[in-house]
This record gives C-alpha cells, sequence and structure tokens, in this order.
C-alpha cells in the first residue's frame, strides 16, 4: 500500500508519530519517503537517532507547525498520503488555553485540509479522540470541529482525486500524559492519586492505533469516521493491577473530564454501521452508496438508541490483562510489587538504616 509513495505525518515526534515511523519503516521497506513534520527540534534530534539516515534513508525531518500554513504547503510538495496526528492534547491545558488550541486544533487543521487539497494530495486521515464524541471540554469541542472540518472537505474538492477520512480512538496505553506511566511513578511513594473510583476508559495500544489509520487508508472511500471496537478498564483495575496495597487518595474530576469516555453517541448512531472489529459513522451528506458500502466490507446499521461508551462496554480488562500490557506495551520491566502499610515501613526502616550504616562507616574510615 505504500510502496513507493511518499507520506506525510504532522505531529511526527508525539507518542503516535514515533510508533507509527517504527512499524511503517518495518512493514513498508520500500516506501519512497516518509516526512515527520513537526515543531520541537530537540524531539526531531532524539528521533533521528533512533532513525538515523545512514540506516533509514526514507525518512526526512521538517521543522514546522501546522499553524503556519505557508511552510506547511513547502513540506507538503510531492507528497502523496498525509497522516495529521499534530494536535493540542492536554484538556487542563486546552481549558487554560482555549485560543491556542483552536489555533492548533482547528485552524491548524483547516491549513492541512487547504493545503492538501491544493496540491492534490491522494489521502488524508486524521486522528480524532474520544473527547470529541458530546465533548464537556475544549479539547473534545475543537477536535470534533477538527472532524467536521476533515469529512466536509469531501464535499468541496471538485474533481480532484483526493479522499479525507477520520480515526477515532480512547486512551492510547502509555502515552505521554496518560494514566498509566504516571501511576509507574506514583507506586514509588505508596500513594495513588485517582479522580473518581467509578472512572471508566477506553484501551489501545499504539500499534493498534497505528493498525487502524492503515486500515483506513487502505479502505476508505472518504468521508468516513472509523471507530475500533476496543475494550475498557476500571481505573480502580488499573490500580490494583500497577500498585497493589498502595494508598488511594480520592482528588475529584478535574476541569473538563468525563467519569465515563464515549466514541458513538446516540445521534451518531444513526449514520453508523457495525463491522466485525470496527464501527463506521457516515458522512451525514451522502458522497456514495452506503448499501454498497454496506455490502462491500459485511456491516449492518447499528440499532436505533445504540451508543458506544466506555462505561456500558461488553468487553473489560482484567487486572492480569492489564499488568501483561504494560510489560509489553509500557514498561517491559515491570514487575507486580504488592506494597503494603508494613512493607513501606519496613521500606524505609530498611533505607534509614542503610544511610546510618553507611554513615558510621564513612566516620570510621575517617578516623583510621
Amino acid at each position: 500500500m505504500l510502496t513507493g509513495k511518499s507520506v506525510l505525518i504532522t505531529g511526527g515526534t508525539g507518542s503516535f508519530g514515533k510508533k507509527f515511523v517504527e512499524l511503517v519503516l518495518k512493514r513498508y521497506p520500500k516506501i519512497k519517503r516518509l516526512v515527520v513534520y513537526s515543531r520541537d527540534e530537540l524531539k526531531q534530534f532524539e528521533m533521528s537517532q533512533q532513525f538515523p539516515l545512514s540506516k533509514y534513508n526514507q525518512i526526512r525531518f521538517f521543522i514546522g507547525d501546522i499553524r503556519d500554513k505557508e511552510r506547511l504547503r513547502r513540506a507538503l510538495e510531492n507528497i502523496d498520503i498525509v497522516i495529521h496526528a499534530a494536535a493540542l492534547k492536554q484538556v487542563p491545558a486546552c481549558e487554560y488555553n482555549p485560543f491556542e488550541a483552536i489555533k492548533t486544533n482547528v485552524i491548524g487543521a483547516q491549513n492541512v485540509i487547504e493545503n492538501c487539497t491544493d496540491l492534490n494530495i491522494n489521502k488524508v486521515v486524521a486522528l480524532s479522540t474520544d473527547k470529541a464524541a458530546a465533548p464537556i471540554n475544549l479539547y473534545g469541542a475543537t477536535k470534533l470541529c477538527s472532524d467536521r472540518l476533515f469529512i466536509t472537505a469531501n464535499y468541496y474538492k471538485g474533481k480532484r482525486d483526493i479522499k479525507f477520512s477520520v480515526v477515532r480512538y480512547g486512551n492510547v496505553m502509555g502515552s505521554r500524559g496518560s494514566v498509566i506511566p504516571y501511576f509507574l511513578k506514583k507506586r514509588k511513594e505508596g500513594v495513588i492519586p485517582v479522580t473518581d473510583k467509578k472512572m471508566t476508559r477506553f484501551n489501545i495500544t499504539l500499534e493498534e492505533g497505528v493498525d487502524l489509520v492503515l486500515y483506513a487508508l487502505k479502505n476508505m472511500w472518504g468521508g468516513e469516521i472509523f471507530v475500533p471496537k476496543i475494550p475498557s478498564y476500571q481505573i480502580m483495575d488499573v490500580v490494583e493491577a500497577i500498585a497493589p496495597g498502595c494508598k488511594i487518595e480520592t482528588i475529584g474530576i478535574r476541569p473538563g473530564e468525563k467519569l465515563h469516555e464515549e466514541m458513538i453517541t446516540q445521534i451518531d448512531a444513526i449514520n453508523t454501521l457495525e463491522f466485525a472489529k470496527y464501527y463506521v459513522i457516515l458522512p451525514s451528506m451522502r458522497l456514495w452508496d452506503v448499501d454498497s458500502y454496506r455490502r462491500e466490507f459485511k456491516g449492518k446499521n447499528c440499532p436505533i438508541g445504540f451508543s458506544y461508551g466506555s462505561g456500558k462496554n461488553t468487553e473489560w480488562l482484567t487486572v492480569e490483562q492489564i499488568r501483561k500490557l504494560v510489560k509489553d506495551h509500557v514498561d517491559p520491566s515491570f514487575e507486580v510489587e504488592k506494597i503494603t502499610r508494613d512493607g513501606m515501613k519496613r521500606r524505609l526502616s530498611y533505607i534509614q538504616g542503610a544511610e546510618s550504616r553507611e554513615l558510621e562507616y564513612s566516620a570510621e574510615k575517617g578516623n583510621r
């Protein structure tokens, strides 16, 4: 699919971007060019150490911001396929810096669309988020707006041979700022902060996220929002999997945060088809024959009143499954350590005793 093609990924030095580059270079060694477009020169330098030009002569690094339309246009010259992953993603940061989120997530998205249309890029896949469904925070609202921009771009492309589609999925395991790396860090202190013990989330690995994007690239007709069928987890099961025995500190839900995540609302369900491993939210204004699409991929209509949320999912990760995923996808050195209050006291006593013995040894050595 990508052999002989030139691909550009915006936000290419993020968690998704690095995994995308890794897997694409492995699976498609004859890709013509793979351009990493991002604004952080340090991350690009670090990534270039991981993927040196001497070994991967297809890769290119391009400093730029999607807010800068002219710079982005230059980077997109002679590109066949675009993966749009750049965004301001941290919910609290977007809440406190609202127009910065709009400039990147909305205006930046429109810059991608207009440049790709003008340059007649063949395919564009934009990454969305579960927070774009029935959004209650600014990040979700900007990504919903971005989704609409990409879908609507299919209506005014004219006779150009270009398709725009979107992939929407839940929390990516191990990505920067996500809960599992945070819990791994906090368990060393013996106290785990939890916003609400009833909280649930969808879960997807970085590799599964890349697979969904590649699937969309291969099968897109233009205008779809692809939603994978993925498991949920209870936040307290994550705590038990990572830090059993640690003290739980309930800190309350943060501004703009949901108790449960939703990827398909009841309103979306009217235009949603179900397939074996994913759902597709169809464009409200038809771009192609839906019956042909349904037959092509062996799908069916979702029932009236259907919705797809993390709290009412049919597939749940167990504690043991979470532990295995953490070890396989986040921290290969991860081991479960039962931490009890007595254990914490014994550990602290041991550390203090070791420090005391070290001081005594130093004093004796100095006297000699």
